[in-house]
């Protein structure tokens, strides 16, 4: 019994010291949080620009068809 009553404390202490990581270091964390936004953001706007593309290039491609 002494045995699973450590395993869990060690598992116990192991938590508490990730948490206490991620309190001290929060600004870490914010920043990672912040660029993947940029991140995302800047993905949805490329895509956008490469719907736009397509658009034009087919736009052109019914044009030259017709003359």
């Amino acid at each position: 019994m002494d045995i699973v009553l450590s395993i869990f404390a060690g598992i116990g202490h192991a938590i508490e010291l990730a948490f206490g990581y991620v309190e001290s270091h929060h600004w870490v964390f914010g920043l990672l949080l912040i660029g993947y936004l940029f991140y995302l953001h800047d993905r949805s706007l490329h895509a956008r620009f490469d719907a736009l593309d397509k658009r034009i290039d087919e736009v052109r491609r019914r044009l030259a068809m017709d003359y």
